[in-house]
């Protein structure tokens, strides 16, 4: 199993008696994709500027690639790349000359620097760009240049706090494409914010459902899929002709079936544990029955996501660790 590069344990932030962060418990693994997925105001980003050792904890303990970042806060800036919402570049300098100045605030040596620059420029897809002033640049083109900023230092993670926003749908393909890529390539840490819940469930290796200050639940999409629909986590859609009455009851009886529902003399849905889509065709071919259509379901990350956001309550059975 791999280690763990941020740890943090029991973590609050309260401002005016309101916690914007309430005990949060939370281990993310060198070389993974986590994504925190949560509405506006959730708590996301007090949680990275704590992180980040930007603002102090009301209590708790975390640690970043082995550090502490409240007491320790610029040793933690030299390992992690941030890439905020908000980005702030010099707009009359090209996209080469700002990421020159941000290897020079890191102490890179110029020769250095601009081996790094060019290549990352490229890598980005911003070779042919590199001397065009950002002014002039998309938003696209500056969420690339803000990724290559953020690794011009070689951070071993790097932190992306809503990272497409404002991007249109092929930016933002071409964006999270890259951000695997350079996941895989160089296996760095990669943290991501978000609220678009398509975009973090193309990339994100785990995901962490984050509301009112407080982890709701964590785990792949699978694993939450379980721990929030439990023994029903697989619907498989059938239709068969004829569907007896004794076909009926062998499906029931087929190991990991928890429920049925009829939806007419030729349709029916069954409820499962786990996919057993093979074991449901076999039976009914055993049958001799036509098997007209056969499809299952899994439930994705927006099932999972309107769950907690559509009036479920938020309390201590609520909250999976």
């Amino acid at each position: 199993m791999s280690e763990a590069i941020i740890k943090i344990e029991e973590l609050t932030k309260i401002y005016d008696n309101e916690p914007a962060v309430d005990r949060l418990s939370l281990s993310i693994k060198k070389g993974e994709i986590f994504g925190l997925l949560g509405p506006n105001g959730a708590g996301k980003s007090t949680t990275i500027f704590m992180l980040l050792g930007l603002i102090e904890p009301t209590s708790g303990n975390l640690q970043v690639c082995g550090i502490n970042s409240t007491s320790n806060p610029i040793e933690v800036k030299k390992r992690v790349g941030y890439l905020p919402d908000d980005l702030g570049f010099y707009q009359n300098m090209t996209g080469l000359e700002n990421l020159l100045y941000t290897a020079s605030l890191n102490e890179i040596p110029r020769k250095e620097a601009l081996k790094r620059s060019h290549h990352l420029l490229k890598q980005v897809g911003l070779g042919e760009a590199l001397n065009k002033k950002v002014g002039k640049y998309s938003r696209g083109m500056k969420q690339r240049l803000g990724l290559a900023d953020v690794l011009i230092k070689e951070p071993e993670i790097i932190i992306l706090d809503e990272p497409t926003l404002g991007i249109d749908p092929k930016g933002v393909q071409e964006l999270l494409k890259l951000i695997k890529q350079l996941n895989e390539e160089n296996n760095i840490t990669v943290l991501l914010s978000s609220h678009h819940l398509h975009q973090v469930q193309q990339i994100c290796d785990r995901v962490g459902i984050f509301v009112n200050g407080q982890l709701l639940a964590q785990g792949n999409v699978k694993e939450l899929a379980n721990q929030l629909f439990g023994n029903q986590a697989f619907v498989v859609h059938v239709e068969a002709d004829p569907i007896s009455s004794e076909l009926k009851t062998n499906l029931k009886c087929l190991e990991g079936v928890t429920n049925m529902k009829e939806i007419s003399e030729t349709a029916i849905e069954m409820y499962c544990q786990t996919d057993i889509t093979p074991l449901i065709a076999n039976e009914i071919v055993n049958h001799k029955a036509n098997l007209l259509a056969l499809s299952n379901k899994s439930y994705g990350l927006d099932e999972i996501y309107h769950l907690y956001f559509e009036g479920r309550e938020i309390d201590e059975t609520t909250k999976i660790s």
